[in-house]
């Protein structure tokens, strides 16, 4: 708390608030802080042994699944029957047992119809599906 000190006698408490004090405590908190900071790294520094360069592993392409607004199914652009849908899932499963799913549905069609793929896709034991959606404000 602040006193008026002009000697006219008067004790009355000043309304200011002096924040001297707080910007020197913040530039010596800043200081520290930035001679501290690279003393927490913790890694152990070795040296690595040379060897032969590897093949970084393949990135497998994701499968699409589209669904056009008229309620069509498309596999990779090749239109498929809802009724054989499942069993072209199945057979792609068992060619690549970690394949992935990238689901498209068109803003206009029939939540049914993306039920129905969806849960085809899970009853085929593919685990990996991303849904895909376009940003808000896109056309």
């Amino acid at each position: 708390m602040s006193f008026n000190t002009n000697g006219g006698g008067e004790d009355d408490v000043m309304g200011e608030i002096n924040v001297t004090p707080l910007v020197d405590v913040m530039l010596v908190l800043l200081v520290v802080f930035i001679v501290t900071a690279p003393l927490l790294t913790q890694a152990v520094h070795v040296n690595l042994p040379k060897t032969a360069e590897t093949a970084p592993p393949e990135e497998k392409e994701a499968v699409y699944i589209s669904v056009n607004d008229k309620g069509a199914v498309f596999i990779d652009k090749t239109e498929i029957a809802l009724e054989s849908f499942e069993k072209e899932l199945l057979t792609r499963k068992a060619a690549d047992p970690e394949i992935a799913l990238n689901l498209n549905a068109d803003d206009g069609v029939k939540y049914g119809t993306v039920a129905k793929v969806m849960a085809s896709i899970e009853r085929s034991g593919i685990t990996k599906l991303s849904v895909l959606t376009a940003p808000s404000g896109a056309k």
